[in-house]
């Protein structure tokens, strides 16, 4: 037996509909696990990430790291004819995923209803920005849109009061992507003891109350929501804050604990009188904003370095790569089509490499005719 046939999800058939982030970073952790994933793109230029700069051959880096050791194959599915050769495709798929809007797959006829019909045993995932049915579900929206509906993005604002742009795409991944493997997963498992397969609904802006955990179980006890710059996590206290540096640098505290925060405060001299923080945090993060500024970041950096207080200089990305934090030696690589001798390292999903094989390196699919009368799956 193989390495490749002894993965997790070796025989796994995935047709997968979607397109750009959420739904094919999903797909690419099922594949990383050994699913057969089959990507289904619109004719011509196909995914619209494809077109993204900069680009690894013909299609972009993003799209590359996304889709390495998929296949894709070029449809139009309001054409009846290929509308009905992704039907034959979903009726012998375990698990078919889409990303269009609520009603959009039922139109095409490509909805559950009608791939259960052909395909009783299917896992079918909907990933959609607002949940099937409501007021906004066939509201269009991004990342950006969905932290800011979802309450999230106005937990912590500057001192004008803005909100700030999210660090990373944090709704499509934690909140399409993560919680559609899981579910993908666990449908995966209750197809094989029951023998019926199940409708999933991810909704990304009800997916982000996992991330407001902490708020909602406190305004759920009375405490009220969140004021930014005033709690514990979003400005208001000096444990958990941003400070600038002297040379224009940042520092990140997050001395929560009483033991990191006496020996950061001892540290950095601040006052014995202002150490008890409590009832005094605006006046603390003054003095200590002061302290901070008074050195450049190598001064810090020298004097936390071997301490215990959860304190750091905020890193660049290429200080990021030199202490180990980011990874860009992966033993997995993508290429492009028939240019395997030009890679670049793919991403390091959170499959456990116990549990996607060796490493390897993969292209990324070109995009091919979907065959008239033959089946994609081996």
């Amino acid at each position: 037996m193989t390495a490749s046939e002894q993965l997790p999800l070796t025989g796994v058939k995935v047709l997968d509909l979607s397109t750009l982030l959420p739904g094919p970073l999903a797909t690419l952790m099922l594949a990383e696990a050994g699913a057969d994933v089959v990507k289904l793109e619109r004719p011509g230029r196909g995914d619209e990430m494809r077109c993204y700069e900069p680009k690894l051959g013909q299609a972009s880096a993003n799209y590359a790291v996304l889709n390495r050791g998929k296949r894709a194959y070029a449809v139009d599915f309001k054409d009846p004819a290929q509308r009905d050769r992704v039907l034959n495709l979903a009726a012998e798929a375990h698990v078919v995923i889409e990303q269009f809007r609520p009603g959009v797959a039922d139109r095409l006829g490509l909805g559950y209803a009608a791939v259960m019909a052909v395909n009783p045993a299917v896992v079918y995932c909907s990933i959609t920005g607002y949940g099937p049915t409501g007021p906004h579900a066939g509201r269009a929206g991004h990342d950006l849109t969905y932290l800011a509906e979802s309450g999230l993005l106005g937990v912590v604002s500057d001192t004008n009061g803005a909100p700030a742009l999210p660090i990373s795409v944090i709704a499509d991944i934690a909140a399409g992507t993560y919680p559609a493997v899981m579910n993908i997963l666990l449908a995966l498992r209750h197809a094989e003891r029951a023998g019926r397969g199940t409708h999933l609904q991810v909704s990304m802006v009800h997916n982000l109350q996992v991330l407001a955990y902490g708020y909602i179980a406190t305004h759920q006890a009375g405490g009220g929501w969140p004021r930014p710059g005033a709690e514990l996590l979003t400005g208001g206290s000096p444990r958990y804050h941003i400070y600038r540096t002297a040379d224009h640098r940042f520092i990140a505290c997050a001395a929560l604990e009483q033991k990191f925060w006496d020996r950061l405060t001892e540290l950095v001299g601040l006052d014995k009188v202002l150490r008890d923080d409590a009832g005094q945090e605006q006046a603390v993060i003054a003095v200590l904003s002061g302290i901070f500024a008074s050195h450049p970041s190598a001064h810090w950096r020298r004097l936390f370095d071997g301490e215990d207080v959860c304190t750091v200089v905020v890193a660049t990305w290429d200080e990021a790569v030199a202490a180990g934090h980011v990874d860009l030696e992966s033993p997995d690589k993508v290429a492009a089509p028939g240019a395997t001798n030009s890679t670049v390292s793919t991403l390091p999903t959170s499959v456990d490499p116990s549990l996607r094989g060796p490493g390897s390196t993969r292209t990324y699919p070109a995009l091919e005719t979907l065959p008239d009368d033959t089946s994609v799956w081996p």
